[in-house]
């Protein structure tokens, strides 16, 4: 169920400074958002209960849920690619943050990990960049998990689920004394997968993933909080499932996987004073994570890709916060991060690959001299290394004036990039004299550059929102909001091997040249948020109401699009400008304290005010991969019994709706992905300590896509996921 934004503003508060909310005995702590937090910006809200009703353990999970919020499933838990209100791209940099307990995750490679014991999620919708900077301009996601000062006991999971799907999760929560308290937590899950491979008959999709997660929390004195969180993730995947839509078989030749393992450490400290509080959050991050691909996708030989790497990073946030009590609210902070990671990304040439893509372009030409390669398998090898630090300073004020409250904000971010690479391969190929069929050349091939490469981004980012709260009962206010967001610019890594293809193939005297500095860098992606919205709670908290309209002015579009040239792979690139308009609205009605409904809803309309790849003209077109429309609803009804002693307490049954597209899959907008409906349903038995739920998702089996894309000329698709039926058993001790 989807709560409304307004529910923040009568959520308790632990103390003046620090924005605590109490939920079925959890305690979450929002160090930079005060009570209003959901006044001036479009929120959505989900507790505990929805959490385990909808079986969310991952960001991805909550997509639909959200109005205008996507997060497609497909290829592996590496493609977190995030879609929000017209915004985001299939590569790089993502444009929706993603903050555990206040410690932002930086490696957007690393969103989608099972997530044990969430208590809370929230969504909010929006430029967040004045106060999360980098990669917020769509909004940011706030993840947080029990605490043990607030619930004592032990917790265990076990699921079994179509495919041979399990998860099995153990944790427990300890208050040592009144100053202390300890967690733990253990988590595994398993799928054989539901996609096969019709080269080899396997299921390509299966998977192993493991988490750990150690929580310290030590309260030495009322205004001093020490927390620290030690997690850990193992995941062994396949993926990558994608249909070859000439044949309509997933078939390719070549291994695909997914494999990381990634380790997060954060220490939070807050310090309470009687007019202000002033917290510290430190967070080291690591990721070792492994893709490798059949590139090609099809049965043929053409060649593989692999992209293995090891990222380490720091953050440092440091935030004073004003009393929420008083008229003027202020809160000031300054942020720092780095991160260095080290990338392997060979691309291996194979037998049709190197004939068709290599000699016989070479060969239409001058058939009279054929071009034979030396070998039927050579390595374009490539490696990186690209440490990126940032420091920030911000501020956000406002003040209450009559019904008004004023709020504005100013972030100034600065960012450096380098990028150190290193390219290389070793081969040859003979020249023919196709007349006398004897060789007429032989050339070898050893090309090894290197080079440096640096960047540095300066952004202000401010924010303006004007707040009125309505003379109604209840709790009504509307607001109007001016923001500006920025996704950061980077590095086209991934496109080294087809410049050094191209470079390989001009020896030849064929081929594109390029220029690295070009066409492997790209800008930052800005956007201005215009935003009128209101919200609603009713005097008895049965009804909460949320709606927005936004418009979106966005420039430099970070774009994924394929370079001139014979290559293979793709890029990002400042190629466009878009606008988005759109609107939400969710609502939660508690008819009775058994009887209930939420829905939500999102339209957005994306296109490109400007974009031309020099290829076509595609201004007023949609702008691919983002839905038009989003819609959720669920209805709940909860039985009480009567006599059935602590075994048997209440029966809730539940049905639910999720509703995405139309998505087109090209910026012709010549393909594309219909709207389609989900429909779920659950029946949960729920005792003392234990609540068993059997549910069911996708109940109609509908066929739908969730990505689509072109490689060498070929069209692939991912098909969604078929029926599912599943058991869950919580127990709580």
């Amino acid at each position: 169920m989807i709560a409304a934004a307004c529910q923040l503003g009568v959520m308790a508060q632990e103390s003046a400074v620090t924005d605590t909310v109490a939920l079925e005995g959890v305690n979450v702590t929002a160090i930079k958002q005060g009570a209003g937090v959901g006044l001036g910006t479009s929120v959505t809200v989900l507790d505990k209960g929805e959490v385990e009703r909808n079986g969310i353990v991952t960001v991805r999970g909550v997509s639909d849920l959200v109005p205008n919020f996507f997060l497609p499933d497909y290829g592996s838990r590496m493609t977190s690619t995030i879609y929000v209100r017209g915004l985001g791209a299939r590569i790089d940099q993502p444009s929706m943050g993603l903050n555990i307990d206040n410690v932002p995750v930086m490696c957007k490679e690393n969103y989608d990990f099972d997530i044990a014991d969430i208590s809370r999620v929230e969504m909010l919708r929006g430029p967040q960049s004045t106060l999360y900077g980098r990669n917020t301009m769509g909004g940011l996601i706030n993840v947080y998990t029990l605490s043990p000062m607030m619930w004592q006991g032990t917790r265990l999971i076990a699921e079994v689920a179509s495919h041979m799907s399990l998860k099995f999760g153990a944790s427990h929560y300890a208050r040592v004394n009144e100053q202390l308290g300890i967690a733990g937590s253990a988590y595994y899950t398993s799928t054989k997968g539901q996609y096969r491979n019709d080269y080899n008959g396997k299921l390509c999709d299966h998977e192993r993933q493991g988490s750990a997660r150690l929580k310290l929390v030590w309260q030495p004195s009322p205004s001093l909080t020490l927390s620290n969180t030690l997690s850990g993730s193992i995941s062994r995947q396949g993926g990558y499932p994608y249909k070859w839509v000439e044949t309509g078989q997933i078939a390719y030749n070549d291994t695909c996987f997914y494999r990381r393992t990634s380790v997060m450490d954060a220490l939070t400290v807050t310090k309470r004073f009687d007019r202000w509080a002033l917290s510290s959050i430190t967070s080291y991050q690591y990721i070792d994570d492994n893709m490798t691909l059949d590139q090609d996708f099809t049965p043929l030989p053409y060649f593989t890709l692999t992209q293995a790497r090891r990222e380490h990073a720091v953050t440092h946030d440091v935030v004073a916060r004003g009393n929420d009590d008083r008229a003027y609210k202020w809160l000031v902070g300054a942020f720092g991060f780095y991160r260095r990671y080290h990338m392997d990304a060979p691309v291996t040439f194979k037998d049709t690959g190197i004939k068709l893509l290599i000699e016989d372009h070479v060969n239409n030409i001058n058939p009279y001299y054929p071009v034979v390669w030396n070998e039927r398998n050579f390595v374009l090898g490539s490696n990186f290394t690209n440490p990126t630090w940032g420091v920030a300073l911000y501020h956000q004020s406002s003040i209450d004036w009559k019904r008004f409250t004023f709020t504005a904000g100013l972030r100034l971010d600065y960012e450096h990039a380098t990028l150190n690479y290193h390219s290389l391969t070793h081969t040859g190929y003979k020249v023919m004299d196709a007349a006398a069929g004897t060789v007429y050349l032989s050339e070898d091939i050893d090309i090894d550059d290197g080079g440096s490469l640096s960047k540095h981004f300066m952004e202000l980012l401010p924010k303006f929102t004007v707040t009125y709260h309505l003379p109604a009962s209840g709790k009504a206010s509307i607001y109007a909001s001016i923001t500006k967001g920025y996704k950061a610019g980077g590095f086209n890594t991934q496109m080294f091997s087809d410049v050094l293809q191209q470079r390989l193939m001009g020896i030849m005297g064929i081929g594109a040249s390029y220029d690295i500095n070009d066409i492997v860098g790209y800008k930052p992606e800005k956007a201005w948020n215009y935003e009128l919205g209101c919200h609603y709670e009713s005097a008895n908290r049965r009804i909460h109401t949320d709606a927005a309209l936004f418009y979106i002015d966005c420039r430099d579009r970070q774009m994924t699009i394929f370079p001139d040239g014979t290559t293979t792979g793709r890029i990002m690139t400042n190629a466009g400008k878009t606008r988005s308009l759109g609107a939400e609205v969710s609502a939660h009605f508690n008819f009775t304290d058994d009887l209930g409904m939420a829905i939500s809803y999102g339209f957005c309309d994306a296109r490109f005010v400007r974009y031309n790849d020099g290829k076509a003209d595609y201004k007023d077109k949609l702008v691919p991969y983002c839905p038009q429309h989003t819609l959720f609803a669920q209805a709940y009804y909860t039985c009480n019994l009567k006599g059935g002693g602590d075994w048997a307490q209440s029966i809730t049954i539940d049905a639910s709706l999720r509703g995405t597209g139309e998505i087109y899959w090209n910026e012709a907008n010549t393909l594309r992905q219909p709207f389609y409906a989900l429909l779920g349903s659950s029946v949960t038995l729920a005792g003392k300590h234990y609540t068993l739920q059997l549910w069911g998702r996708n109940l109609t089996d509908t066929h739908y896509s969730t990505f689509y894309f072109v490689s060498i000329s070929h069209e692939f698709l991912q098909r969604g996921k078929g029926r599912m039926l599943g058991a869950t058993l919580r127990v709580n001790i």
